[in-house]
């Protein structure tokens, strides 16, 4: 008579995944970074940034672009890698299923350390990867202290 509360039709555990998804979905897929220094799933060029003792690096990964469809910008203690990524013509008889790679205008910004020598910045763009490095202000070195 009664479905039994003890089993479930389905897998349960697939189900809590699931909801799960939809959940993740909910909060953290609408366009909201999940905290104060991430991004919103999805965004363009996906970037690493971290520091030598020496240099400061950025690397943005960005694979397809032409090197003169980017531009990369310092004001303020603000790096800015912006540009444009344009699609690829589809022969009008194809189907288009899905459409994975973005294209159009992106930019991406990274606050700098104050330590950034803004002055001697480079950036090399080599098989979709955007290095961007800054050395360090000799006053950020370390310096080893002589003892007498």
């Amino acid at each position: 008579m009664y479905a039994s509360t003890l089993s479930f039709p389905g897998n349960l555990f697939g189900e809590f995944e699931r909801l799960h998804r939809d959940l993740d979905a909910l909060f953290n897929g609408g366009g909201m970074p999940s905290s104060i220094r991430s991004v919103a799933a999805g965004s363009f060029p996906p970037l690493n940034v971290g520091h030598t003792s020496d240099t400061v690096e950025i690397y943005a990964f960005a694979p397809g672009l032409d090197a003169s469809r980017i531009d990369v910008t310092i004001d303020r203690g603000i790096l800015r890698i912006s540009g444009e990524r344009v699609p690829e013509p589809v022969d009008e008889k194809a189907t288009v299923y899905s459409r994975e790679r973005p294209t159009g205008r992106f930019e991406r910004a990274v606050a700098l350390p104050d330590d950034a020598d803004a002055q001697r910045v480079s950036a090399k763009y080599t098989d979709g990867v955007l290095r961007v490095s800054l050395p360090r202000t000799a006053a950020a070195q370390p310096q080893r202290i002589a003892i007498q």
